[in-house]
């Protein structure tokens, strides 16, 4: 028996969830305290103020102008971003509601919608619950999933948008300040999404109890709709917003840096409020919701897998919850991680950034492992056994914080190895960089075989997790290796979510006309929040292959295969067809993002060659038709993508059945995971080694330079065609090798008695 009683684990989950809620409502308020009002300020009349006026007065901190010209850019991002969502979010509404009708429809049918109980799969000897209500929970599981990963992502992109000017009225202060804003921002996010995550699902789970009563199998199972309604979601707000976000970009870069010879976020240019409206419907609500996708399936993958385990059998509540317990902990370790950066450590210089948002990921990683080790002592027996393709296999409780910790690690070697051939800190970046003296053709060739050779090492580290985990504890190892990964999500948020918020406020700075220091501080936030943003990717892409292929093993289960033979072939088709799927996936969002980009690269022009005055700042520019043209493009690009995803599994489920459903689900996740690791690396690397270059922070960075180069235009040149393969595909390939796993899940019952039609036809 467990140390930890049933009513203790009642008590703890939601208690984390509630006070990582609490933490996040804590650092709003504190973000909050910056206002954005010249009275605010009160300038020298403000006795408060007067002390630090005579120090700072030439960082424009009592020009009440500048102040005023930071709320209303910022006004005009938070606009842009909230009208783009709600545009978003109508279409996917009406995706949701059709998509619930099938999931009721074809789960339903398994049993020609009977309302008599049914024989339960793994224990014939016991009844489970009628398959029509296991469709109707199924249907509204996945409600739940979508809403929540919607509110998530709207959560955080409201406060980006809040809290982009403050960090950027923060920086006449100096870097500190600034940092502490956007890093506290960024926690706001990230506790917001995964408290709420392992809150809605843990209501889910005793509400549906309510019902299902001693039949956990069939509980667990209608479950599988919240990761679905999650990732659903994520995949619309990743290629949407990614998009989106390129489009305006490219837009922006092409005309404005290389044509114009005018800054990166001059506001003169028509397509920069479109471009940092982007960074947070693309980077924050994209992001937010692709990682509740993956912490809702790693967590479903896992209950599922214990509910036919002994904690199933035995209706052992605690060991039952052991993956909530995991992500609880999670919450409290990351909540103490985040006052190292905001209150224990205090950032005094440009060189101290990077290194304090490394340090969040050690702490967290090292507290964690230790967190790990007391939940499993606490909430497991000391034996027990999980289910292992019809057999049970026996495991103890320190394999199974073996297979979380090695995942938790897994991700901070992904995080590292990842840091290194994107940081411009480091030899690759800086050889990407010296290739533009040579034009942008070198560029772009020394930047894919950075992003081929970045995908070695975290391939490594995630077949040692898999045979590790698998070895110790069968699919349910899998499973929690991928929480494990996971379990410090609230700082790998915060982490992400500070890049884009530093982006815009580097934007607002150049917008506003504030001084060059102010924008060398905001520049040095953003060049640390780019690193971190593509740490945050290879977490995002590495929890998906392990989470995909623990959603993979429980399909094979749910759906009766015994055995995947590659050598069958009804398997290789589904294997070469499934391994093709990323590049089709890929082909179609590139050609999104390019079709939308010539849009904007045409409007652009046509504003600088129309507009009288314009280069010359003596006129405005029409930033609301770039920011119409961003979101009709997105919307509308966006749909065959999304569509791919969601109809492959049905329609090879069902026509093909469930051994070639299996060959197509493996060869998407061997080759998607490998396409979206090098495409994230190959553009995060030529978007830093073009900030390199315009830092010019070394001697070699010097002799790349100035901006407005040819060497600094062969590096624009390599970031834009980065843009879409960092910010739109390679993210988006996550989703989709999840997507297609958990979909497979839920519909596993219907294609195990209905799939393969035409192979029952001829």
């Amino acid at each position: 028996m467990a140390i930890l009683s049933d009513a203790a684990t009642q008590v703890l989950v939601p208690l984390a969830a509630v006070v990582g809620i609490a933490f996040a409502v804590a650092q709003w308020v504190l973000v909050s305290r910056v206002k954005l009002s010249p009275s605010a300020r009160g300038g020298a009349r403000d006795k408060d103020v007067l002390g630090e006026s005579l120090i700072e007065e030439e960082e424009g901190l009592n020009d009440h102008n500048v102040v005023v010209r930071c709320a209303e850019i910022q006004n005009a991002i938070a606009q842009g971003a909230t009208s783009f969502l709600f545009t978003e979010y109508q279409y996917v509404g009406i995706f949701m509601s059709i998509f619930a009708v099938v999931i009721f429809v074809f789960l339903g049918s398994v049993e020609g919608f009977s309302t008599r109980g049914h024989p339960c799969t793994y224990s014939k000897d016991r009844e489970c619950k009628p398959a029509l209500f296991n469709a109707l929970f199924s249907t509204v599981s996945f409600l739940l999933g979508a809403v929540t990963s919607v509110v998530s992502g709207f959560l955080g992109m409201k406060i980006a948008t809040y809290a982009n000017a403050r960090t950027t009225l923060e920086a006449r202060k100096g870097v500190g300040k600034a940092f502490i804003t956007a890093f506290r921002s960024g926690a706001v996010m990230g506790f917001l999404l995964a408290s709420n995550g392992l809150l809605v699902l843990y209501i889910a789970i005793n509400l549906f109890k309510l019902y299902y009563g001693d039949d956990w199998e069939g509980l667990f199972e209608s479950i599988t709709g919240y990761g679905l309604g999650g990732s659903s979601m994520a995949l619309f707000g990743r290629v949407g917003g990614g998009i989106y976000t390129k489009a305006a970009d490219v837009g922006a870069d092409l005309v404005g840096k290389v044509e114009r010879n005018i800054p990166e976020d001059d506001p003169r240019n028509p397509a920069v409020i479109a471009d940092n409206v982007g960074d947070n419907v693309g980077d924050i609500a994209g992001m937010g919701s692709d990682l509740f996708g993956s912490y809702a399936e790693s967590s479903c993958a896992a209950l599922v897998v214990a509910s036919i385990s002994s904690f199933g059998v035995n209706h052992d509540f605690t060991g039952m919850c052991y993956p909530l317990l995991v992500s609880s902990v999670g919450i409290i370790v990351c909540l103490i991680t985040t006052l190292f950066a905001t209150d224990i450590f205090e950032i005094k210089a440009v060189k101290e950034i990077e290194p304090a948002l490394k340090k969040q990921l050690i702490i967290s990683t090292a507290l964690m492992t230790v967190g790990i080790a007391l939940i499993s002592w606490l909430a497991l027996p000391a034996k027990f056994t999980i289910f292992n393709f019809g057999e049970q296999k026996e495991v103890s409780n320190w394999g199974l914080f073996l297979c979380v910790a090695i995942g938790l690690w897994a991700g901070l070697i992904i995080g590292y190895v990842t840091e290194y051939y994107t940081s411009n800190a480091y030899s690759p970046v800086q050889d990407v960089a010296d290739a533009c003296r040579t034009g942008a053709a070198t560029n772009v060739i020394f930047g894919l075989a950075l992003g081929y050779k970045s995908v070695i090492i975290p391939i490594f580290a995630i077949a040692v997790g898999i045979y590790v985990s698998f070895t110790i504890a069968a699919m349910y190892g899998i499973a929690m290796a991928a929480l494990g990964m996971l379990s410090t999500i609230a700082t790998g948020l915060s982490i992400d979510a500070y890049g884009p918020i530093s982006d815009n406020a580097g934007g607002i700075a150049e917008m506003a006309g504030m001084s060059h220091r102010i924008r060398e501080r905001t520049d040095a936030l953003d060049a640390a929040g780019n690193t971190t943003a593509a740490i945050g990717k290879g977490f995002a892409i590495g929890s998906a292959a392990l989470v995909s292929l623990a959603l993979f093993g429980a399909f094979v289960s749910r759906a009766g295969v015994k055995v995947v033979d590659v050598l069958s072939p009804k398997v290789i088709i589904g294997l070469v067809v499934g391994a093709m799927l990323p590049y089709w996936f890929s082909a179609m969002t590139m050609k999104s993002v390019g079709k939308a980009a010539l849009e904007m690269v045409e409007e652009v022009r046509r504003q600088f060659n129309t507009i009288p005055g314009l280069m010359e700042g003596t006129a405005k520019p029409d930033y609301a038709n770039c920011v119409k043209i961003s979101t009709d493009a997105s919307i509308r690009q966006m749909i065959p993508p999304g569509a791919l995803v969601m109809l492959t599994p049905l329609v090879v489920g069902t026509l093909f059945g469930v051994q070639t459903l299996s060959g197509v689900l493996a060869g998407a996740l061997v080759s998607g995971v490998q396409v979206a690791i090098s495409a994230s690396n190959t553009g995060g690397a030529w978007d830093n080694a073009k900030k390199y270059i315009e830092a010019g922070a070394s001697e070699h960075a010097r002799a790349l330079g100035p901006k407005g180069s040819d060497c600094h235009k062969a590096a624009v040149i390599g970031d834009t065609i980065g843009d879409p393969l960092k910010d739109t595909s390679g993210p988006s390939l996550n989703i989709l090798i999840k997507l297609m796993a958990v979909e497979s899940l839920v519909f596993a019952p219907f294609f195990a008695t209905h799939g393969g039609i035409l192979f029952k036809l001829f």
